[in-house]
């Protein structure tokens, strides 16, 4: 992996985005963040989120899956056990409401406030590409018209409600919802072409409705209208597995690849980046996904050091 990636750091030297290289962004990491009960431990850590009161969720691949954190950091609840096959993301929607995304079982939920699921998307370990009918036949819809996702990825709300799922490994598409949960649209194909994915991964939407699109194994940001025509694509940010776009417009990105944070405007230009790869605390290693607090903290997941990190303005 490092070969690729320090090739393509090379490759992308010369192109205008990086006529100059960006500044390292003027944070820190706070060290002995969140808080664990003594013998508790994360695993993998796929998935972070804050929501308004600045309480963190945390998903992870272990016992009590889905860990939820006061501002100061100290353990509030834990639920979600047997819920999940292998985590993936979790989201916060702009009415306060949980999601979690789950590619070992097929399937995106919401929860309300006490870890209950209010809805589910796709089928529980059943794996598939279908898409219900824009007309069900007479007896309605049947089990081969049910929407099927194949290790969806993530999920992104739009200004007006609809809301978006990668979709993901399987599949290499996006899927459109109405905020009520009715299957809208998808679009997307494996390849490379503009308009097709490889691994689309992560998903974000601006407040115009543009889709932006982690296209993982492209090594590229797509941003679409919201109807899923093909506007541009971004070729300069490294390998882009995470989202997280602010209410002021500015889009971070977890660079997994190469193990660093990119804050980027939403012409796609760099504006600093954080992180190096390593073990130790303010370090990265796979580089998942990542949100950000309405005071400036960034807070991310990590693959492989099995932990989320918070960082603030110095």
């Amino acid at each position: 992996m490092r070969s690729v990636s320090w090739f393509l750091w090379f490759a992308a030297v010369g192109s205008p985005a990086f006529a100059q290289k960006p500044p390292e962004l003027a944070y820190k990491v706070v060290r002995a963040w969140p808080e664990l009960p003594p013998g508790w431990n994360f695993r993998e850590t796929p998935g972070i989120a804050v929501d308004a009161r600045q309480h963190v969720y945390v998903i992870h691949r272990g016992e009590h899956p889905i860990m939820e954190f006061d501002a100061a950091g100290k353990l509030v609840r834990a639920f979600g056990d047997t819920l999940f096959d292998r985590a993936h993301a979790v989201r916060i929607d702009p009415n306060g409401g949980l999601w979690a995304v789950d590619d070992g079982s097929h399937v995106v939920m919401r929860l309300d406030a006490l870890g209950h699921v209010q809805m589910v998307l796709g089928r529980y370990r059943k794996p598939g590409n279908t898409a219900p009918p824009e007309h069900p036949g007479p007896r309605g819809l049947r089990d081969q018209d049910i929407l099927l996702f194949n290790r969806p990825t993530d999920i992104a709300f739009g200004p007006n409600g609809d809301f978006y799922v990668t979709d993901g490994y399987g599949n290499s598409r996006v899927v459109k919802f109405a905020k009520d949960g009715r299957f809208l649209k998808t679009w997307g194909s494996k390849g490379a072409a503009k308009g097709q994915f490889d691994t689309p991964y992560s998903v974000a939407v601006d407040r115009q409705g543009r889709v932006y699109v982690a296209d993982r194994e492209n090594y590229r940001i797509q941003v679409f209208t919201p109807e899923g025509e093909f506007l541009h694509e971004w070729t300069h940010i490294g390998a882009p597995w995470g989202l997280y776009l602010t209410p002021e417009q500015v889009l971070y990105v977890a660079d997994g690849y190469n193990n660093r944070v990119l804050k980027l405007n939403l012409e796609g230009q760099i504006l600093g980046t954080l992180g190096e790869p390593g073990k130790l605390p303010g370090q990265f290693s796979y580089a998942h996904h990542l949100s950000v607090g309405t005071d400036g903290a960034i807070y991310t997941a990590e693959i492989l050091n099995w932990r989320p990190q918070k960082f603030v303005p110095r």
